[in-house]
């Protein structure tokens, strides 16, 4: 019985390699026939009918996007399809899983990136290829790349910008009358980007689009494939480090109206420190954009940040000014009139004629200039002021000398609300318009 039982184990096992023998050589006689007279020199149906070349791609992985180089990375699987009668065959398997070293034995698209600035064909650890061979000729080609493109951008709009970076490919040598490509699933499903392969940090991939187009040289009509991946900007960096600090600025340049104008040296600090901080905040969003030659959105809203940080120390320079002006004229109306009290005393002790207390009254006037400089004769006006006029004077004290100025209480109102009025236009028209654009 022992005898018998392992007699029947090496019958099995002969005949398993031998079928398995047989199998191989098959095989390899099918692949000898395919490759016997076959140049590779000639694409398919040469001479005859164009050879159709379906393409899809499948990203594993997008990003990052660069502004200043206006370019864009991704890893993808990129595939081709068509069929070449030269290599159709009978046998025991229906489709021929092959590596990359038959890839070279045949003829292949000579497809290239039109818009490409570096593209990499990973190697290791061997070729990154897919090569297969249908009974009925079919040829299934995928190689994976790391494709870097070239992204145009308008960056009229940003930060609330959003661009549509195309991906191009064609054939570098035949046109379109011996090589023509098309969507391998229809324009809708022809390129897949998982929700995973999405490692963008400044943006958000709302999808793509697919087409094609012709394209007329010296050479030829090509057919060219187009992807475009289209992005819109996350918003949440540039308001932390630019929007905000920006709003900030201006109102602490508006907290200076209601420090008391006599307080010179602190409304001073005040413009002078927001002025210097604006032109950082300028100065530092630049970086991370190109030296672009128009304005952006970002640059607009800093102008006018700017603008108002500006006009607030304007402002307390004009207040200053008038203060100062209307301080002089009371000043000089308090000498006069204490000049002309001097003189009626004078006249009274005299005997002087009212025509001579009149005419000293005006040398008086005419001979005090000093009261051009307030600042150096009385320091502190308002108190001097109060004084000349203890002795019943008919001059009512004056509230500009020492009250708050009319320009202050107005501006307290007026720079809020234009301030206001300016980021409710501006955030309406700008989100407004990004929105239209992603709708497009």
């Amino acid at each position: 019985t022992v005898l018998v039982h392992t007699t029947m184990i090496l019958s099995k096992w002969y005949n398993t390699k031998i079928d398995g023998n047989i199998y191989l050589d098959n095989i390899t006689r099918i692949l000898d026939r395919l490759l016997d007279g076959y140049d590779n020199r000639l694409r398919p149906g040469f001479g005859g009918p164009v050879t159709e070349v379906k393409t899809d791609i499948f990203v594993t992985s997008f990003g990052p996007v660069s502004d200043v180089e206006m370019e864009y990375t991704m890893d993808v699987f990129f595939r081709q399809t068509w069929i070449d009668e030269r290599l159709k065959f009978e046998g025991p398997i229906e489709i021929l899983r092959l590596n990359n070293l038959m890839v070279s034995k045949i003829w292949t698209p000579d497809t290239f990136f039109r818009n490409g600035k570096r593209s990499i064909s990973h190697n290791m650890t061997t070729p990154n290829k897919l090569f297969r061979i249908m009974q009925n000729g079919t040829i299934l080609y995928t190689m994976r790349l790391t494709i870097n493109a070239e992204c145009p951008m308008r960056l009229m709009n940003f930060p609330m910008d959003g661009h549509a970076c195309p991906l191009k490919f064609g054939s570098y040598a035949y046109p379109m009358s011996e090589i023509v490509y098309t969507w391998k699933k229809g324009p809708l499903f022809s390129v897949e980007v998982p929700e995973e392969s999405s490692s963008l940090l400044q943006y958000d991939l709302i999808g793509q689009t697919v087409s094609s187009e012709r394209l007329k040289s010296n050479t030829g009509e090509y057919v060219i494939m187009t992807v475009h991946f289209h992005l819109q900007r996350k918003m949440g960096f540039f308001l932390i480090q630019t929007y905000i600090p920006c709003i900030m600025t201006v109102i602490l340049a508006q907290v200076s109206f209601w420090i008391n104008k006599e307080s010179v040296p602190a409304r001073t600090v005040f413009g002078i420190t927001t002025v210097l901080t604006m032109t950082t905040l300028s100065i530092s969003a630049r970086h991370s954009l190109p030296k672009v030659s128009y304005a952006t959105a970002m640059d607009w809203f800093i102008a006018v940040c700017f603008a108002f940080v500006f006009s607030a120390l304007i402002e307390f320079a004009a207040v200053n000014y008038f203060s100062t002006l209307q301080a002089n004229r009371e000043l000089r109306k308090v000498a006069a009139i204490k000049a002309a009290q001097e003189a009626a005393e004078a006249g009274r002790s005299d005997g002087e004629s009212s025509s001579d207390a009149s005419s000293m009254l005006k040398k008086r006037m005419n001979s005090t200039p000093h009261f051009e400089r307030p600042v150096e004769v009385f320091p502190n006006p308002p108190v001097n002021a109060q004084a000349f006029l203890q002795q019943g004077s008919a001059v009512p004290s004056n509230n500009l000398l020492t009250g708050t100025s009319i320009i202050d209480k107005y501006s307290r109102i007026l720079f809020p609300l234009s301030f206001g009025a300016f980021n409710l236009v501006y955030w309406i028209v700008y989100l407004t318009k990004d929105t239209m654009e992603m709708t497009r």
